[in-house]
């Protein structure tokens, strides 16, 4: 579904991509660790063409889309939940969602996705009249991917939806991305801090240190190596 090949962004001065190269298969959960500053979140802005590449090429569905419009990515099925939630805080959880929707015509599925929106986060049925800028952190994070989902992705790209979040939040997060990808058959591509439960949920997994891809595996393997335990799990 999505190939990156040899690619190398530059944020100013900055060379922040170097020579990454990567693939998603459709269907599948890819989750991208390492630490902060590692490059993880330029990754996901490159896809999305807010950073474009300066060299290399990203192909979705076969169709090289580095030097496209953001505009132009999302409407081919390329959908980015960021760091730190973004929500529209002035506008109510309802509001945030058909905000999701805005590019759809089909109105009558528009609800039904909304209906089961309100299945996969109960709270946000509770608070679909309440504006998000008095949601909590973790109720934030909730409207954050449902938003994203109301624009029916065929790629999901969450950028450290854990961040922040207290423990027993950061489970139903996570629970929720794999139910997503398991009922839906949504590819979403991980960018997460918090490796051992990326890992747990995904099928393969990269590591990027230093805007550099430097291991690769399935999630299982990553998992058990001593490397990844000692630098990422604290093990």
């Amino acid at each position: 579904m999505l190939k990156i090949r040899n690619l190398h962004t530059y944020y100013g001065g900055i060379h922040a991509l170097k020579s990454v190269s990567l693939n998603l298969d459709e269907g599948e959960i890819v989750t991208l660790i390492g630490a902060n500053g590692a490059g993880k979140s330029t990754t996901l802005m490159s896809i999305s063409g807010i950073e474009p590449p300066r060299y290399g090429e990203i192909l979705f569905m076969g169709t090289p889309i580095h030097q496209m419009t953001p505009d132009r990515i999302f409407s081919l099925g390329i959908v980015q939940v960021p760091e730190g939630r973004r929500i529209f805080p002035y506008l109510s959880v309802t509001e945030n969602l058909d905000m999701g929707a805005y590019l759809r015509r089909d109105l009558h599925e528009i609800r039904n996705d909304m209906d089961y929106i309100f299945t996969l986060f109960p709270r946000l049925a509770e608070r679909r009249h309440q504006l998000g800028g008095t949601l909590s952190g973790g109720e934030q994070q909730m409207l954050a991917i449902s938003r994203g989902l109301m624009s029916r992705p065929k790629l999901l790209l969450l950028d450290e939806p854990s961040l922040g979040l207290a423990p027993v939040l950061v489970q139903l997060i996570f629970d929720t991305i794999e139910k997503i990808n398991r009922e839906n058959k949504t590819t979403i591509f991980l960018v997460e801090q918090n490796a051992n439960m990326a890992l747990r949920i995904a099928h393969r997994g990269y590591v990027m240190e230093s805007g550099a891809i430097t291991l690769e595996d399935t999630a299982e393997n990553l998992l058990a190596s001593e490397k990844i335990k000692a630098a990422y799990l604290g093990l």
